[in-house]
């Protein structure tokens, strides 16, 4: 019988042409050597670059001890010594954890149990959010309907409330956070009554669909209606968490407090490794049997968290992002000025995006695509996002320096240049 050859899904489409061999630091090197600045990190995952030697060591150490001690059957060290670490940068009082593997595994778990915590049936979400693609997740991502079409009907329970956009309205953030707020109060008169609403669940910086930080008032206010009408308030950081906003946390940008926190993305450096957190009393309420999973917590991915949260706490890897991401967005701003088809540049710390509009304030997806293109090839790699497409976004890992921050500016300058001429 004749073999055939099996080959990736032809749905899979690679943002980049680059076949990496190997990484180091903030940088990618193809199999010709050729080295690309990184500003992707896996879509915010290496948060401590590539291969960084601290987390390669802890992994490789664990690979020889103990590879899978699955932790509803047996307990193992490492997955102990993380819980005990997360601790010290959890917010205050969401001190029990609960590990899965991705991000979407996360936010469902986060969903049943504040389902079956106040035994109420809904979830509010915001529109443009993105919670992930299984079918609980993707009922509450709105980011682009690629998540959503030829998938319905999606899971049930699920309303969605206006997120404060600021540039596509043309709206002072206060305007933006003053409408929002009346639109989720409507909602809540209208469309899921708050004794029927188990949880808010919003990202404090919009990932998939813009790059677009919640204002502080904004956070604010969910939690004070959150407060008010015996709501939860989830805030998923898979995306924003450890230190990518130049704080630990995205939503410590507001000062509030969540009742679940989600992460994921770069708590592992590149293995996966997903938790949610909360209160013990909350905690408690999740129904016996509710929580597990074959590859959770698994011992590799959580010695590499560990040496992952050492690495940002010891190489002040928050202040860093931080810093970096002013230097960036800073620089990306001179871009903007010298090109006016790039019309607003946003983000917090390591997590910018770069929007491309037409002189009519209509989205050009044609040039963001252009610009992305040519600056992978001038070995940049970078994303896209947006429903549109139209917003390219710098990820770049947390241990970025200056240097690199201003090639990658000067690489960027050259690929709108490209970009806009042709």
């Amino acid at each position: 019988m004749e073999s055939i050859m099996a080959e990736l899904s032809p749905v899979l489409k690679q943002a980049t042409p680059v076949l990496a061999a190997r990484g180091e630091g903030v940088y990618l090197f193809d199999e010709d050597d050729r080295r690309y600045l990184d500003f992707t990190a896996g879509i915010g995952v290496t948060s401590t670059g590539h291969c960084h030697p601290r987390v390669v060591e802890a992994a490789q150490r664990q690979v020889g001890t103990l590879i899978h001690g699955q932790y509803t059957t047996v307990m193992h060290r490492p997955l102990l010594r993380l819980t005990e670490r997360l601790g010290e940068v959890l917010p205050s009082g969401l001190d029990r954890v609960f590990y899965v593997n991705s991000g979407s595994e996360a936010v469902e778990a986060s969903v049943r149990l504040a389902r079956q915590a106040t035994g109420r049936q809904n979830i509010v979400a915001f529109e443009g959010g993105f919670h992930g693609r299984t079918m609980g997740a993707g009922a509450l991502t709105s980011s682009g309907v690629k998540i959503r079409a030829g998938l319905g009907p999606m899971m049930p329970g699920v309303a969605f409330s206006p997120f404060p956009e600021t540039y596509r309205h043309g709206w002072s953030q206060a305007e933006a956070v003053r409408f929002a707020l009346r639109e989720l109060d409507q909602l809540l008169l209208t469309v899921t009554s708050p004794a029927d609403t188990a949880a808010f669940i919003i990202e404090p910086v919009l990932g998939e669909g813009g790059y677009i930080p919640a204002p502080p008032e904004f956070l604010e206010g969910l939690r004070e209606r959150a407060d008010r009408h015996g709501i939860l308030l989830i805030v998923d950081e898979v995306q924003t968490g450890v230190g990518r906003t130049g704080r630990f946390w995205g939503h410590d940008h507001a000062g509030i407090r969540p009742d679940i926190i989600i992460t994921a993305k770069g708590l592992a450096s590149g293995f996966p490794l997903s938790a949610i957190a909360a209160g013990q009393e909350l905690m408690s309420k999740a129904w016996p049997g509710s929580q597990g999973g074959t590859y959770g917590g698994n011992a590799v991915a959580a010695a590499a968290a560990l040496a992952t949260l050492d690495v940002v706490r010891d190489e002040n890897l928050v202040d860093n992002a931080a810093e970096q991401g002013a230097r960036l967005k800073e620089g990306l701003r001179k871009v903007a000025a010298e090109y006016p088809v790039i019309g607003d540049v946003r983000g917090l710390g390591l997590m910018v995006g770069n929007e491309f509009t037409t002189d009519d304030g209509r989205p050009d997806t044609a040039t963001a695509t252009r610009a992305h293109k040519a600056a992978a090839e001038r070995g940049l790699l970078l994303l896209t996002c947006g429903p549109h497409g139209n917003v390219v976004r710098m990820i770049p890992p947390l241990v970025v320096n200056s240097q690199q921050v201003d090639e990658a500016v000067s690489l960027w300058s050259e690929a709108v240049k490209n970009a806009v001429s042709g």
